[in-house]
C-alpha cells in the first residue's frame, strides 16, 4: 500500500485533516494532532456514525423516488479475492436427532478473517500509525488518541471495536469517476478537479452533499471482481485519490466513504484515524453507475461483534 506521509494535522473547521509538516511527535495521551476529537469529544467510538440521527433518517427518506433496491455488496464465498494470505472457508454442518422420524438440520462453520474479507466495513480500530510520544516512547495511536495498549486483548478490542458504530440508514452520494474519466488506470490518483467534475458531470456540486451522507465513489475496479488473480496482481498499484482530495472528502463531513476498491495507507490514516470516518471496501457499483443512480438511501448495519476491527455486511441502495 502508498505509504503514510510524516505530516502535522490541523483542525480545519472543527475536522482534523493533514498538511506536510513536522513528524508527528512530543504527544501526550490527552492530546495530539488529531486528537481528541474536535467533533464528537474525547470519549468517542463512533466517528462518523454519529450523523445516524433521526432527523438524518427522515431527511434520507425523502430521497426514494422508485423503491428500485441495488445491492452494494458481493457474496461472500470460497473463490472470492482476498488481499495477502487472508482467509475464507465455509463447510456445511449436518446434523439430525437420535431417533427416526427425529429433526435434521444443516448449520454452517466458517473460518474466516471475517471482518476483513469480501464487501467489508472498517471499523475505527482497524488502522492506527506510529507516534512519538512526548517521554520518547513511540506508541501505536489510533482513532481519538486510543493507544494499542490500550485497546488489545487477545480476545478483541477493549475499545474502538465495531459494535460502537451506529447502523447506517441515510442519504448516499456517488461520485461516478470511472463514468467521467473512464475507469481509473493502475496508479492512478484521483484530484480534487476530478471529484468536483465527476458531480459536474453528474449535474451535481460539492454544495450538494451534506453532512452526514454517505458518500461512494466508483473507480471502476467493479468489474476485476470476477478476476481474483487480477486483483492480487494490481492490488498494490490499485487506482485511488490524492491526499488533497481525501481532505476534501473530510470537509464535506461524510458519515462514512465507500468504494469499488479500498483505501490506501493515506486513506485510511486521513479518513478513519485522524477524523473517524469509516470506510467501506469493494463494494459492487456497476449497476448503480450503469443506471446514473447518483443520489439514493444507503442502507449498511454493520454487525456488532464485540471487539472486532471491521464487519462483513450487505449494503443497499434504494432509488
Amino acid at each position: 500500500m502508498r505509504g503514510v506521509p510524516s505530516c502535522a494535522a490541523v483542525v480545519v473547521g472543527s475536522l482534523c485533516t493533514l498538511l506536510s509538516g513536522a513528524p508527528l511527535e512530543g504527544q501526550t495521551r490527552e492530546q495530539g494532532p488529531w486528537w481528541p476529537s474536535a467533533l464528537w469529544g474525547p470519549d468517542d467510538q463512533a466517528g462518523g456514525s454519529n450523523w445516524m440521527t433521526p432527523e438524518k433518517t427522515l431527511e434520507a427518506i425523502t430521497v426514494v423516488e422508485t423503491g428500485q433496491l441495488y445491492e452494494l455488496g458481493y457474496p461472500y464465498q470460497r473463490d472470492m479475492p482476498l488481499l495477502g494470505d487472508r482467509t475464507y472457508a465455509s463447510f456445511l454442518v449436518p446434523g439430525r436427532g437420535a431417533r427416526p422420524g427425529a429433526l435434521v438440520f444443516n448449520d454452517d462453520y466458517v473460518a474466516a478473517e471475517i471482518s476483513q474479507a469480501g464487501t467489508q466495513f472498517d471499523a475505527l480500530g482497524h488502522v492506527g500509525r506510529q507516534v512519538r510520544m512526548e517521554d520518547g516512547s513511540i506508541a501505536d495511536v489510533f482513532y481519538n488518541g486510543v493507544t494499542l495498549d490500550e485497546m488489545r486483548s487477545q480476545y478483541g478490542l477493549l475499545q474502538l471495536g465495531v459494535e460502537h458504530m451506529r447502523p447506517y440508514l441515510t442519504r448516499g452520494v456517488l461520485i461516478d469517476l470511472a463514468a467521467h474519466l473512464g475507469p481509473l488506470p493502475n496508479g492512478y490518483d484521483a484530484t480534487v478537479t476530478d471529484l468536483e467534475g465527476a458531480l459536474a458531470s453528474q449535474g451535481m456540486e460539492s454544495g450538494d452533499i451534506r453532512p452526514g451522507d454517505a458518500i461512494i465513489l466508483n473507480l471502476g475496479w467493479s468489474n476485476l471482481w470476477e478476476d481474483p488473480e487480477r486483483v492480487a496482481t494490481d492490488w498494490g498499484n490499485r487506482p485511488g485519490v490524492t491526499r488533497e482530495a481525501l481532505e476534501w472528502l473530510v470537509t464535506r463531513q461524510p458519515s462514512i466513504v465507500g468504494w469499488d476498491t479500498a483505501a490506501d495507507g493515506t486513506g485510511h490514516a486521513v479518513l478513519t484515524t485522524y477524523n473517524g470516518i469509516p470506510s467501506l471496501e469493494f463494494m459492487n457499483l456497476a449497476e448503480l453507475s450503469a443506471d446514473r443512480v447518483f443520489e439514493f438511501l444507503f442502507i449498511f448495519t454493520p454487525l456488532r461483534l464485540v471487539g472486532a476491527t471491521g464487519s462483513p455486511g450487505r449494503p443497499l441502495a434504494v432509488r
